[in-house]
């Protein structure tokens, strides 16, 4: 009834308890010295990285992965995305690694995080069926993941901040499975991996180019199909959308 969704420890801390720590005793007498023998020694606090130098690591450690399977084992240690702490799974990917195409979400929903895999939800039962109608299907002919690889709380979007940190392991995917065309499911998808800040409506259906190290790869923008649930008037502009896919796949054979 609060809205809360998530909690955060098994028990409650009572924040009221009498702490072991003695309060420190003062001299009724005026001194200009300092009693170092009741003066409490500062403890040293572990260092709390800043935000680049987490993107720093993040960057780093997804270098270093060779393999599909080296990544996940990366992203499942690392620890530097608070959505790790309240999500009950790390969502990797779904679909035929051996494909050529590369679809791209946003973020786990509620479904995806219980169960592990993305786009099993409402939303992704949609985006099958948009997929089949241009006879594509996940077993044979697309590969999927999403940008953020834990839910978070409430299906909120997903900030800046977050976006940021976890956009090198994304890009790491991208090298490592060497897709021939990449779908990019919703807005926070396409905006990390577009660079650019234009809305789903002004960017949807037109074609860029995703720099790997030895190719260029037609890249191109989707309405995600949560969206569609929610506006179904973009559902015709997304059919047109799915066509044009489909002939750039059939060029790229």
């Amino acid at each position: 009834e609060w809205g809360v969704d998530e909690t955060i420890s098994e028990e409650p801390i009572n924040w009221f308890e009498k702490t072991d720590i003695a309060p420190i005793k003062q001299s009724t007498t005026a001194s200009n010295s300092i009693n170092t023998s009741t003066t409490p020694k500062a403890k040293s606090t572990p260092h709390l990285a800043t935000h680049q130098e987490t993107v720093s690591q993040a960057t780093s450690v997804a270098a270093k992965c060779t393999t599909l399977d080296e990544l996940k084992a990366a992203i499942l240690e690392f620890d530097g995305c608070s959505l790790k702490k309240t999500a009950s799974n790390t969502v990797f990917c779904d679909g035929n690694p051996d494909s050529d195409i590369m679809v791209i979400g946003e973020a786990p929903a509620d479904k995806e995080d219980l169960e592990g895999k993305p786009f099993i939800g409402e939303p992704g039962q949609l985006l099958d069926k948009m997929f089949a109608a241009i006879d594509l299907s996940r077993e044979k002919d697309f590969y999927i993941t999403n940008l953020m690889p834990w839910r978070p709380p409430g299906n909120r979007k997903l900030t800046d901040t977050e976006c940021e940190i976890c956009l090198p392991f994304l890009k790491r995917h991208i090298e490592l499975f060497a897709p021939k065309i990449i779908i990019l499911v919703g807005a926070t998808s396409a905006k990390a991996l577009m660079n650019t800040t234009d809305g789903i409506t002004k960017i949807h259906g037109k074609w860029k180019e995703y720099d790997l190290s030895d190719s260029q790869v037609p890249m191109v923008a989707i309405f995600h199909p949560a969206y569609l649930i929610r506006q179904p008037q973009f559902k015709k502009q997304t059919w047109h959308d799915l066509l044009d896919i489909k002939s750039k796949i059939m060029e790229l054979k």
